[in-house]
């Protein structure tokens, strides 16, 4: 699987001529500029998935490392905004995802929340933000995701080193030539461009992998562009045979 740092994805971008986000924080990326390279935008926020389904979620560890357990609970972040999109008006949103990982002994170890099927992103999207609880320890947070070619990789979204729920955000690096890196779209191959969310990875701080850690999701959310699709012709021919 591949790592693709922020930071060096942007060099790789700016190397190739191509336009990249004009962002004051990693942790804010601002949608409007990743990958802009015409003004022709129709960027939506949409809702991914909301946490709310038993066994749409699972979880993973090293039996050599440790015991994991997932459910949901009732709750979620007080100060998450509401959503304005029409297509999830009617979702539920009642519920959270809570992973319990319980330490065999200190160690470097990741575990795994994966969803049961890698869910897709209709449009190319811009970031994924998701709310987490991370009870203040120093592990990171990477997010897997499933590029238009089947390709894996995974970013980095950020430590869980805070107390209480926070909305993480990444950006989703553009392909500089189409063919390299993230690729969300291809003028040869039919007319879904988009990704999928395969899940995420926890990283854990070696001196603080021990015990029993918690951690709750909610509410994953992408802001997306959706240019190309709502401004398809009705007579245009569907390249899918």
């Amino acid at each position: 699987m591949k790592k693709l740092h922020f930071a060096v994805i942007a060099v790789a971008l700016i190397a190739g001529g191509a336009a990249f986000a004009q962002t004051s924080s990693l942790t804010e990326p601002d949608a409007s500029t990743i990958g802009s390279d015409s003004a022709r935008q129709a960027l939506r926020e949409v809702s991914v998935d909301r946490f709310e389904r038993e066994g749409s979620w699972n979880t993973h560890i090293s039996p050599d490392n440790g015991i994991i357990s997932g459910r949901l609970f009732e709750g979620g972040p007080l100060a998450k905004e509401p959503l304005n999109d029409a297509a999830a008006a009617d979702t539920t949103d009642e519920k959270v995802l809570g992973v319990k990982v319980e330490f065999f002994r200190r160690g470097v170890n990741s575990f795994f929340i994966t969803a049961a099927r890698p869910i897709p992103i209709e449009g190319i999207t811009k970031t994924v933000s998701v709310w987490v609880c991370g009870r203040n320890m120093g592990h990171n947070l990477w997010l897997l995701v499933q590029d238009y070619n089947g390709n894996n990789f995974e970013l980095w979204m950020g430590s869980l080193e805070f107390s209480g729920w926070k909305k993480i955000t990444t950006a989703i690096p553009p392909s500089w030539d189409g063919e390299h890196g993230i690729v969300q779209s291809s003028v040869y191959h039919g007319e879904k461009p988009g990704l999928r969310i395969v899940g995420f990875r926890v990283d854990c701080n070696p001196m603080e992998a021990k015990g029993s850690f918690y951690m709750y999701l909610d509410d994953l959310r992408a802001v997306t562009d959706l240019y190309d699709m709502e401004n398809r012709d009705e007579d245009d021919m569907m390249d899918a045979w």
